[in-house]
């Protein structure tokens, strides 16, 4: 049994202004190419299907074509919410969907889905667990002891039967780490999960009793702690950390409980590149290349370029954003922002700040908001 492992697709993403409808339309359409050239069974499709949770027209477009093409393949596919996506809007439609081989968990109700797929001489165990918070799985299991992310899966396992000597794969939407050491973490996923410390990291040794696991949620490609542990990640480049990504569907051979992994490579209509230097070093013509790439500029010209945007989208039409390293700014940024606000109140600099930002004098009735609002973020006490 061939099967291909999909994470983080974010349709309807857009990258600053630019729109990536066609280039995710590209990319699904090869990855259609890889599962007839490797005559794939099976699709496993880890979360974040849509970049938002209330998804776009032409989003929505791009999974119901993907979609109805792996069905017409008479290929099976099995699909989990992740943390962006809404999950009622991707579950609808979930029993009519299993009519076309087409299987979808995207709302957790307590029970950890299981689908059982034979084929030939294997048949294989498909646990699909959507994304889910310690306070969901608190709700079906108020007797268990459930105080972060680890604690929740490990219940929902603990009460799921799993039969050690069947191949067994799981698809998660999780932050799972391997002893030691966290996974490569790229774009907002990365932002997000060092803003919570620990209660998000679930152990890889949860997921013992599975032969594969199918994980989502981050945009790097990689294993975590053995092999049979991967983040398909991103199949296109969606910010500047993940330049140096290279993108690519891992392809899984089961044979009995043997699984083979293979990473096949992906291709996109447009690279990601990251380009420095002083504007016209950047722009010299033995240095221009590729035009149509998405390009991040970092330029290090010391006096101020009018219109550098327009000067740069000129010759490179797909810049997503420009920034600057020169003296200046690196000025700015050994400023010692604690002294700023040494020996001032909350209220001189939150009207400060508020003066700055609108030109205007913050009222009474804003400023209690915000020193509600800075009490309850342990900000300042009463007496400040």
């Amino acid at each position: 049994m061939k099967l291909i492992h999909l994470g983080d697709q974010h349709l309807g993403k857009t990258l600053a202004d630019f729109n990536l409808n066609s280039d995710q339309k590209y990319i699904l359409d090869q990855i259609l190419d890889i599962v007839d050239r490797e005559s794939a069974d099976g699709v496993l499709i880890c979360g974040d299907v849509y970049d938002k949770s209330i998804p776009s027209e032409e989003a929505t477009k791009l999974l119901d074509n993907f979609l109805s093409r792996l069905a017409e393949k008479n290929v099976k596919t099995f699909m989990i919410s992740g943390n962006h996506d809404s999950d009622d809007r991707l579950n609808f439609g979930k029993r009519f969907f299993e009519s076309r081989n087409v299987y979808i968990s995207a709302v957790f109700n307590g029970t950890l889905e299981k689908q059982v797929i034979s084929d030939g001489g294997n048949e294989v165990n498909f646990y699909l667990l959507p994304f889910v918070k310690a306070s969901q799985v608190r709700h079906y299991y108020p007797d268990e002891t459930i105080e972060n992310y680890e604690d929740a899966v490990r219940v929902i396992l603990d009460h799921t039967d799993i039969d050690e000597n069947a191949c067994n794969i799981l698809l998660a939407h999780q932050f799972v780490s391997g002893k030691g050491e966290d996974p490569k973490t790229a774009g907002s996923e990365g932002v997000a999960t060092l803003n919570v410390g620990t209660i998000e990291k679930i152990g890889y040794d949860l997921f013992d009793k599975f032969d594969y696991v199918a994980l989502g949620h981050i945009h790097s490609p990689q294993r975590v702690g053995r092999e049979e542990v991967r983040y398909a990640g991103s199949p296109l480049k969606y910010s500047l950390s993940e330049i140096n990504n290279e993108k690519s569907v891992p392809l899984i051979t089961i044979d009995g409980k043997n699984v083979k992994i293979d990473l096949i490579p992906l291709v996109p209509m447009r690279n990601m590149r990251h380009l420095r230097g002083t504007l016209s070093e950047i722009l010299k013509p033995e240095n221009v290349h590729d035009t149509d790439d998405f390009i991040y500029a970092t330029l290090t010209d010391e006096e101020i370029v009018n219109d550098v945007m327009l000067i740069l989208q000129h010759t490179y039409p797909y810049t997503v954003k420009i920034d600057f390293d020169n003296s200046h700014t690196r000025e700015v940024e050994q400023v010692d922002i604690s002294k700023i606000a040494k020996g001032r109140d909350f209220k001189d600099l939150i009207g400060d700040f508020y003066k700055e930002i609108y030109g205007v004098e913050i009222s009474e009735e804003e400023m209690a908001v915000m020193r509600m609002v800075g009490r309850e973020a342990g900000v300042f006490h009463e007496a400040d």
